[in-house]
C-alpha cells in the first residue's frame, strides 16, 4: 500500500507539474517545427526531414533549474516524435511514441515540459522508424548554476551520417543480404585478397561460423557531416582563445574516432556530466555519447579536427582559428583481414542465435557459455575462467549516489586518484592467454573516464544482477538481445529502491552503443568506486561491460542499441518498474512501437540473360517468409515455385508450397504441378541447404553458394538432385513402354556475377536446362 501511495503521488505530481513549475522556476520555451524539404549533402538533391528548416535542428538551451517548455509541430505526412536524449525527465515526455509518450500525428503540435536538473551537453532526435536518418535530430546544452570550467568561447558539433537513399531502402537492403555496402565503401574482402595475405585458414574457420568476415559498419554513407556539412571553416576563434567544444555524435549508424592537431585538448566531461579532466587527442565517441574538450587556439596556424568513421571509410574535418594547418593525425583503416586471421586465432565461437527455437526459454548464462570467448575447460566438461562473480570488480559500497545529479567538481588536490587494487578482482592467471588477441579491442575501454564524485551506492541497497547477451545475424539482418528479438519478449522488471547490475555481453562482431532513457548508469572500470556516469556505454564485440544504476523513477523505459539500423532490427528491450500505465497513454498501443521491429520486408531480383529469364520475389520479417521464383529458357524449359518458410531457428526453417516444371525436355506441352514441402537449413560453410518431398513422394536435395572472388565479382553454383522410385506413379524406361523402380533427375548451374551497382548487375552463366549465355541482373 505504502507503494502504491507513493506511486499515486509520483504521477500527480507529473501531471499537475506545468501548473506549479512555471511558478517556481524561469521558463525558457521553444518552438520546433519538423518538415520534410529538399536538401543536398552529398552532392545530390534529396528529401530531408529538418527540423526549423535546418539539419541539424537548432541548439536549444537552458540553465540548470530551469523550467523547459517544447511545443514540437509536425508537418510531416506522417506520425513523428522527438526524445530528448540524456535528459531527467517525467516519463511522460521521454518522447518514445506508444510507450512513454503519444506520437505527434500530422498537423498536430506536442507540448513537452519539464524542469532541468542538470546541466551538460545533450541532444534530440525522432524516435519513430528511420526518421532520425534524415535529419531529425538537434543538440541540446544546459548550463550549470555554477561555472567551474575555464574557457573564453563554446562551439557546439553534431557528428552525423548521411545516405541519398531512403533510409528504408537502406534497411531493405541489408535484410537481403546484399555486399553491395562493402563493395562501394572499399571494404569488403574477397577471396583473392584472403588468399594474397594467407589468411584462407582464417576465412574458413568464419565460414565455418557461418560468418562471412570481420565486421564493423554496415552501411555506405556518401557523407560524414559536421553541423551539416562535411568540412566545417570556425575562423572565428582567436590565438589564445580557450574553446570547450561540446561534441555529439548524432548519427544514425556511424561510430568515430576524433583526432586533434596542435596540443592534446582537455577532456572535461562525457554525456553531459563532468570528469576529472584529462589531456587526451585520439578519442573514440560511439553514437549517441557527447564528449566536452577544451582547445587552445595556437597564436599561429588553425586547428584540425577530424572525424574518421570507425571503417575508415570516410572523414568528416573541422578547423578552428585562421592561417597554416596544424594537422589531426591520419588514422590507419581497420585491417579487416587482418582481424579476421588474429579471431580465428582465439578461443571464440561466434554464430550466437538472433532468434530461437524457444523464445521464452531465457537462460543467458547458457548462451554465455556456449558462445563467445571459450575459457579453458575441466576435465567433466564445464567452463573455468572467470565465474560470473570474478568477473565483476569488487565494489566498495559508498553513499548512495545523489538522486539529482549534483556534478560539482572537487578540486584536484581532494580526488584519490589511485586505481582499484586488481589483485581483489580474482582473475584466473590463464585469462590473458585465453584472451590472447583480443587487444584489437582494448583501445575501446572507458578507463579514461574518471567521475570526481563517489559514484556508488549504500551496501544497504539490495543489488538485481541481469545478463544481457547482445545477439545478432547477419545474413538476415536480425539483431536481439539473448537470442530474443523486442517482439517476441517480455518486459524486464525492475523495482525502485533497488540498485539493478546489468552485464551487457557482446556475442556479436560489431560494436554496439546501448542506451538506457531517463537514467543515468554507473559503467565499471580501473576506477572503482569513481567509475563514471554515462546514459550510453560501447559494448565491442566478443567484450563485456558492466553497468549499473539505482531505481528512483516509474514507469516504462526504454533500452536499446543505438545504431538505429540495430534497434529497428529487434536489439532493444522496454525496462519497467512494473507501475500503472499513465492514463494520458490511453489508445497508444506499445505493440506498434513493437511491430516497427518485425515488419515485412520485400525485396526482388530479374536476370534478364540471353538464355533464359529469371525472377525472385521475398517478403519477410522475423519469422515468415513468402517466395516466389520463375525460371524460363528460350529453349523451352520452365520452372516456377511458390513457399511459404516459417523460422524456427536463425538457420533453419520449414516451408511448404507450389512447384511447377515442364515434364518433357524442350517441350512446354506438359507442365506438371505439384505440392512441395520440407526443410531449408543455413549450413556451416555457409551453404543454402534445401530438403523437401513432393506428393509424388519425390525426395529432392538442393544446395546452392556464392563467393565473391574478387572486388565486385562473386561466383555462384547451384545443384538439385530429385530421385523417383515410383511410389506414386509407374516410371516409364527410356524409348520403352515397360517401367523401371527408380529414377534420378540432376540439375545443376554455375555462374558468375560482377557488380555494377547496388541495384545492377552483369551475368554470366551455364545451367544444365537453359544452356550457356548472358546478360543483367536487377535488384529491386
Amino acid at each position: 500500500m505504502k507503494n502504491i501511495n507513493s506511486l499515486l503521488i509520483t504521477m500527480l505530481t507529473s501531471i499537475l507539474l506545468p501548473f506549479t513549475g512555471m511558478a517556481q522556476m524561469d521558463t525558457t520555451t521553444y518552438e520546433l517545427t519538423i518538415i520534410q524539404e529538399i536538401v543536398n549533402k552529398a552532392g545530390k538533391t534529396t528529401m530531408g526531414l529538418t527540423v526549423n528548416g535546418s539539419i541539424p535542428g537548432p541548439t536549444i538551451r537552458f540553465k540548470e533549474g530551469d523550467y523547459a517548455v517544447i511545443n514540437v509541430k509536425n508537418e510531416l505526412a506522417v506520425e513523428t516524435s522527438v526524445h530528448w536524449h540524456g535528459l531527467l525527465l517525467p516519463n511522460f515526455y521521454d518522447g518514445v511514441p506508444y510507450l512513454t509518450t503519444p506520437p505527434i500525428e500530422p498537423g498536430k503540435t506536442q507540448r513537452y515540459e519539464f524542469p532541468l536538473k542538470q546541466s551538460g551537453t545533450y541532444w534530440y532526435h525522432s524516435h519513430t522508424m528511420l526518421q532520425e536518418q534524415s535529419g531529425v535530430y538537434g543538440s541540446i546544452v544546459i548550463e550549470p548554476k555554477e561555472n567551474i570550467h575555464n574557457y573564453d568561447k563554446e562551439l557546439v558539433m553534431v557528428l552525423s551520417d548521411w545516405t541519398n537513399q531512403k533510409p528504408m531502402n537502406v534497411l531493405r537492403n541489408l535484410k537481403r543480404g546484399n555486399e553491395w555496402y562493402n563493395i562501394k565503401k572499399g571494404t569488403a574482402t574477397p577471396l583473392n585478397q584472403v588468399i594474397g595475405r594467407g589468411a584462407f585458414g582464417a576465412q574458413l574457420n568464419f565460414w565455418k561460423q557461418r560468418m562471412e568476415g570481420a565486421d564493423i559498419a554496415d552501411i555506405y554513407y556518401p557523407a560524414f557531416l559536421n553541423n551539416g556539412e562535411q568540412t566545417q571553416e570556425y575562423a572565428q576563434f582567436k590565438p589564445g582563445e580557450k574553446v570547450r567544444l561540446r561534441i555529439i555524435n548524432g548519427a544514425a549508424s556511424s561510430q568515430f574516432w576524433m583526432t586533434f592537431g596542435g596540443d592534446d585538448p582537455l577532456l572535461i566531461s562525457s554525456d553531459g556530466l563532468d570528469v576529472i579532466p584529462v589531456k587526451r587527442n585520439k578519442t573514440f565517441i560511439a553514437i549517441a555519447e557527447t564528449y566536452d574538450f577544451i582547445i587552445t587556439i595556437p597564436k599561429n596556424g588553425k586547428i584540425e579536427f577530424r572525424a574518421m568513421a570507425q571503417d575508415g571509410s570516410g572523414v568528416t574535418t573541422a578547423y578552428f582559428g585562421k592561417g597554416e594547418t596544424l594537422p589531426a593525425e591520419r588514422l590507419e583503416r581497420p585491417d579487416k583481414i587482418g582481424m579476421m586471421m588474429q579471431m580465428a586465432k582465439m578461443k571464440m565461437r561466434m554464430g550466437a542465435p538472433a532468434i530461437k527455437f524457444h523464445p521464452n526459454d531465457n537462460n543467458p548464462q547458457k548462451l554465455k557459455n556456449n558462445w563467445g570467448m571459450q575459457m579453458a575447460k575441466m576435465d567433466d566438461g564445464k567452463m573455468t575462467g572467470m565465474s560470473e562473480k570474478e568477473m565483476k570488480p569488487e565494489l566498495k559500497m559508498g553513499e548512495a549516489h545523489d538522486k539529482t545529479m549534483n556534478h560539482s567538481t572537487m578540486a584536484a588536490s581532494e580526488i584519490d586518484h589511485s586505481k582499484m587494487n586488481h589483485a581483489k578482482m580474482n582473475i584466473p592467471m590463464n585469462m590473458d592467454k585465453d584472451m590472447a588477441g583480443m587487444n584489437m579491442y582494448d583501445e575501446y575501454n572507458y578507463n579514461y573516464l574518471k567521475s570526481p564524485n563517489r559514484t556508488t551506492y549504500a551496501d544497504s541497497i539490495p543489488v538485481k544482477n541481469i545478463l544481457l547477451n547482445l545477439t545478432g545475424n547477419m545474413q538476415r539482418y536480425i539483431w536481439s538481445i539473448n537470442g530474443i528479438p523486442l517482439s517476441e519478449t517480455d518486459n524486464i522488471k525492475i523495482k525502485s529502491n533497488e540498485v539493478t547490475r546489468v552485464t551487457l555481453n557482446n556475442l556479436t562482431m560489431m560494436h554496439h552503443p546501448m542506451h538506457l532513457h531517463g537514467h543515468f548508469f554507473r559503467v565499471i572500470n580501473d576506477n572503482g568506486d569513481y567509475s563514471p556516469l554515462k546514459h550510453t556505454v560501447n559494448v565491442p564485440p566478443m567484450k563485456q561491460v558492466t553497468i549499473e544504476f539505482y531505481g528512483n523513477e516509474y514507469g516504462d523505459w526504454f533500452f536499446h542499441c543505438h545504431i538505429l539500423y540495430h534497434m529497428m532490427g529487434g536489439m532493444a528491450r522496454i525496462i519497467s518498474y512494473d507501475t500503472p500505465r499513465d492514463p494520458r497513454l490511453a489508445g497508444s498501443q506499445v505493440s506498434k512501437l513493437i511491430h516497427e521491429t518485425n515488419q515485412y520486408y520485400s525485396w526482388g531480383m530479374l536476370d534478364a540473360a540471353s538464355h533464359m529469364s529469371e525472377v525472385n520475389l521475398v517478403t519477410s520479417n522475423l519469422r515468415n517468409q513468402f517466395n516466389l521464383n520463375v525460371a524460363y529458357g528460350y529453349n523451352k524449359n520452365f520452372e516456377g515455385e511458390i513457399t511459404y518458410e516459417r523460422y524456427l531457428y536463425d538457420y533453419f526453417r520449414v516451408f511448404a508450397g507450389i512447384n511447377m516444371e515442364n515434364e518433357i525436355r524442350n517441350s512446354m506441352e506438359e507442365i506438371s504441378t505439384v505440392a512441395v514441402a520440407g526443410f531449408r537449413f543455413f549450413t556451416p560453410f555457409m551453404f543454402n541447404l534445401d530438403v523437401r518431398v513432393d506428393n509424388k513422394l519425390r525426395p529432392e536435395v538442393r544446395l546452392n553458394r556464392a563467393i565473391m572472388i574478387f572486388p565486385r565479382t562473386a561466383i555462384f553454383g547451384n545443384y538439385e538432385y530429385r530421385a523417383d522410385f515410383g511410389w506414386v506413379n509407374n516410371l516409364p524406361t527410356e524409348n520403352s513402354s515397360s517401367s523401371t523402380t527408380y529414377k534420378g533427375e540432376t540439375t545443376w548451374s554455375v555462374g558468375l556475377e560482377y557488380f555494377l551497382s547496388r541495384n545492377a548487375s552483369l551475368m554470366a552463366s551455364y545451367d544444365n536446362r537453359f544452356g550457356t549465355g548472358g546478360g543483367l541482373s536487377f535488384r529491386f
